[in-house]
């Protein structure tokens, strides 16, 4: 397997969140970890990561994969599922909503493409929106803060 291969596959389980990755081409294979301690469930340190073939494996960095912190305040919708986020329900098409946007509950925020599927995500609250979580385009887990709503 070509190195920059390699090195793509371990930069994506470092900011998907996903905790092991797996990939077979032909008769060569690749599996790709990280560990985190027991409890957490995020991105707020780097993770440690170990890679088949361990020769090719280099230490892993998180650079460009900070969080927003969520404000204390507020209501926070969460991703259900594990995906792709997106701001908007086709490339170049203008967002759902805006930062300052007043919705309702059932409102369209987001959307999270899982599997080739696009699983639009609605306001489980009314409010204002405050702020996202999450760049459009970034993967996302379970759980993960997407929306801040006031």
């Amino acid at each position: 397997m070509d190195l920059r291969k390699l090195k793509t596959l371990i930069e994506l389980v470092e900011n998907s969140g996903i905790a092991e990755l797996e990939i077979s081409e032909g008769e060569e294979r690749v599996r790709i970890t990280r560990s985190l301690p027991p409890g957490h469930h995020g991105l707020t340190q780097p993770p440690s990561l170990a890679a088949a073939p361990a020769a090719l494996a280099g230490p892993a960095t998180m650079a460009g994969a900070e969080t927003t912190p969520v404000a204390a305040e507020g209501h926070v919708v969460k991703s259900p599922m594990v995906g792709t986020f997106y701001r908007a329900a086709a490339p170049g098409s203008g967002p759902f909503v805006e930062v300052g946007d007043t919705v309702a509950v059932g409102d369209p925020l987001c959307i999270i493409e899982a599997m080739k599927l696009m699983n639009e995500i609605e306001a489980d609250q009314a409010g204002v929106v405050k702020a996202f979580l999450v760049e459009n385009g970034q993967p996302v887990e379970y759980g993960q803060p997407l929306v801040a709503i006031g």
